[in-house]
This record gives C-alpha cells, sequence and structure tokens, in this order.
C-alpha cells in the first residue's frame, strides 16, 4: 500500500537530544555520558532484581567513580507512588544531579517521576493530570529544569525513551499521570550483559509490548515517509526478533533488535501529527484493559494483557478504513486480493491470536487466572487513562469495556 507522489511534502519531523551505545561492555561509555552531562553526582535507580541479582550496579559504579553517588535498589512493578517518593527522597538526600535507570519499564517510568518530583515545587497530586467531574481531563505544565537521565535498558521496553509517567496508587481511582518531554533521557545504553540479565518470560512480556505497538502502528496511514520507515522497520525488526529472542535467550542480539523497534516505533510516534485526532479505536480499547489489568492484579504483565485482550477487540471495531484493514493483514501475512475491511479484520485478529499463543502468550483474558467477576472492576478501571482517552469520558465507556472483557473471556 504505497501512497501516490501527490499525497507526500507536507509533514513534520521531531528530534530530541540523545546519545545511543549498544552492545558489547556499552557501559564503558557511561563515565564520559555523565561527564558530558556536568553532572558530578549520579544516582542510580534499580528495583530489586538488579540490585540483588545482577552486577550492573558494580559496573556503574566501576565506571563513574567518584561521580557514583549512591542506589536506590527498591523500584517496584509498575512505579508505585511509594517506591517513586522513597526515591525521591534517596536522590535528594545525596544530592543527585543525574538520574540513571537501571531495568524495564518499571524502573524508567519510575526514575522521570523521580526527576518531576526533584524539579517541580508543586504537590504530586497537582501536578498530575487532572480529571474534573463533567470537564475534559487536563495535564499541567511542567516548567522547572529536571535533572537529566540516562536509561540503562535490560529489557526492550517501549518506554525507554518517551516523556510520559503513569504511577500506581492504590489510594486513587486511576494511576498518577504526568507528561513532561524534559524527562527524555539524554542517553540510552543498550549493553549485551544487563540485557541478558532479564528472564525469558520478562523478555516475552515486554518483546510482545513492543511487537503489538508496531503492528498496529503500520495499521495507520501516514505521509511523512520518515515516520513510515520507522514504522515498517519496527515492525520487521520485532516479528523476527521476538521468536529468535525466546528460543535463543543467551543470544543478545536478538534482544538488542527488539530495543531498537521499540526505539524506532516510539520515534514514529513523536513524529504523527495526527495521533490524538486520529486515534486506533481497538489500539485505544486494548491499552486502556490491558493497562487497568495489569495495574490491578500484580501477577498480570502488561504484555501478557495486551495479549489477552487485543484479538477480540479487533474483531468487535471496525477498521479505521479498507487501507488500515489491508495494511495490517499484509503486515501477518493474510492478505488476499478481493478481502473486504472485516474479513481482514477478522483474519488479523485470528492470525495475531494464533502468533501470540505460538510464543506462549495468552490469548484470552480468562488465560490470565483472573477472577470473572473482577471484569466490571477492570471496565471501570479504564475510564481514567490520558493516553487511551485523553479528553472528556464518553457516557456508557464502562459498559462498552466490560462488553469487549466479557467477548474476550
Amino acid at each position: 500500500m504505497v501512497a501516490t507522489s501527490t499525497d507526500y511534502g507536507t509533514f513534520r519531523a521531531v528530534s530530541h537530544p540523545w546519545r545511543l551505545y549498544s552492545g558489547e561492555n556499552a557501559l564503558q561509555h557511561l563515565g564520559s555520558e555523565v561527564e558530558r552531562a556536568g553532572a558530578r553526582r549520579a544516582f542510580v535507580i534499580c528495583g530489586r532484581s538488579v540490585a540483588q541479582r545482577t552486577n550492573l550496579v558494580a559496573r556503574i559504579q566501576t565506571e563513574l567513580g567518584a561521580r557514583f553517588a549512591g542506589v536506590y535498589g527498591e523500584m517496584d512493578k509498575d512505579s508505585s507512588f511509594p517506591a517513586v517518593e522513597a526515591a525521591t527522597a534517596a536522590a535528594r538526600a545525596r544530592e543527585a544531579d543525574l538520574l540513571i535507570a537501571v531495568g524495564g519499564g518499571s524502573v524508567i517510568v519510575g526514575v522521570r517521576a523521580v526527576a518531576i518530583f526533584l524539579g517541580e515545587a508543586g504537590s504530586p497530586f497537582e501536578l498530575m493530570t487532572q480529571y474534573p467531574e463533567g470537564r475534559p481531563a487536563y495535564s499541567p505544565r511542567l516548567n522547572a529544569p529536571k535533572p537529566p537521565i540516562i536509561n540503562v535498558v535490560t529489557t526492550p521496553t517501549s518506554a525507554m525513551n518517551r516523556a510520559g509517567t503513569g504511577l500506581k496508587n492504590d489510594q486513587l481511582d486511576h494511576r498518577m499521570e504526568y507528561y513532561d518531554p524534559k524527562t527524555r533521557p539524554v542517553a540510552l545504553f543498550w549493553d549485551a550483559e544487563a540485557l541478558l540479565t532479564a528472564p525469558v518470560e520478562l523478555l516475552r512480556s515486554t518483546g510482545t509490548t513492543t511487537f503489538t505497538g508496531a503492528l498496529r502502528a503500520v495499521s495507520a496511514r501516514s505521509v511523512n515517509p520518515l515516520l513510515d520507515g520507522d514504522r515498517q522497520q519496527a515492525l520487521r525488526l520485532a516479528l523476527r526478533a521476538l521468536p529468535l529472542a525466546l528460543a535463543e535467550p543467551e543470544n543478545a542480539a536478538p534482544r538488542i533488535d527488539l530495543c531498537a523497534a521499540a526505539f524506532l516505533a516510539n520515534r514514529a510516534a513523536d513524529d504523527d501529527t495526527n495521533r490524538r485526532t486520529e486515534r486506533d479505536a481497538a489500539g485505544s480499547a486494548a491499552y486502556a484493559l490491558a493497562t487497568a489489568l495489569h495495574l490491578r492484579f500484580d501477577f498480570v504483565g502488561q504484555g501478557e494483557a495486551t495479549s489477552a485482550v487485543l484479538p477480540e477487540v479487533m474483531r468487535r471495531t471496525n477498521p479505521s478504513d479498507d487501507e488500515a484493514a489491508a495494511r495490517q493483514a499484509e503486515a501477518l501475512g493474510v492478505w488476499r486480493e478481493g478481502m473486504s475491511a472485516s474479513d481482514a479484520n477478522a483474519a488479523s485478529a485470528d492470525a495475531l491470536a494464533a502468533f501470540y499463543r505460538s510464543i506462549g502468550m495468552p490469548s484470552r483474558v480468562s488465560d490470565l487466572s483472573i477472577p470473572r467477576e473482577s471484569l466490571p472492576l477492570i471496565a471501570q478501571d479504564t475510564l481514567k487513562n490520558f493516553n487511551a482517552n485523553p479528553g472528556a469520558r464518553p457516557e456508557g465507556q464502562a459498559e462498552r469495556m466490560l462488553a469487549l472483557l466479557e467477548a474476550a473471556w
């Protein structure tokens, strides 16, 4: 599906300052990046697995020498507000002027929040996205300077170079959400040894999220050839690398390819000027449902939640247009000439469910071992998710989400 030449010519591209180091012993460049940022007190934040079961903190301390300011090693799943508060206090006590996130999505997201809390003077509850009753949601502007962030990635997470933050808080009926472009990393490290520390189960989950995002993105039409190129390459990398990474768990190369896929998908999203106005209905619904699932149940990962809901959500959501359905079916290898949009969409959903099962992922909500009576609560949880549904909460959304959950059960 190639656009005609008359479709091209008017588009936007955005670039953010960053440096990337990948491969064997990529961490040898960490000291120079901290120095380049002008930092003297680099503070490491990670989870317990990285802190207690790997040598990554010791490697980082060796590379940084006197610039190593300490470590907080208690970041938890889904970046809970209490853990982020504790990490912020620890970083402040060590007079940190640069933050190093070592881990996957929860750690990287949590470190963005730490940077916000260190930089901004207001209450975290005033700084987060607000959901006024009967009015559209809005995100306050966060204008204060933030300490620079370096991300040492241990699993191919789509969070690695984004600017949005979501914290789990069991005292609220939604995540604490923030958006601040100043929390994008100044440097990324895809160190081979660091990436091999992630267990296969975590790799499968994060790789599934990366692959799924890349697949949904290629169905969208764009007149920006840079964006289109990033989308296509992200999917090619993810589709090839995910099964290989699972088959060869000691091989860092496919894990690096999955990191590249996540990075390219994020870069394409930055250049997609229509992402807020021309939303992927199936993708938005699946994202809201998956987020609610993995936040409510600690034993459910984002990848597992996504694979459990997306095929059925696709079957029950009309594609945005005939070309979108054809592009997705083409990407999954099930497109046939003369297919209607609905037939192509159904074939894609079946192929996607089969792919998920082939890599050991769930393809139904019932596969997640959650109580069926919790479905209404999960549907209610989708009402306040800014990425999936910015602005006003549509009437009847909870009922629609519950119907999708029931169908996906």
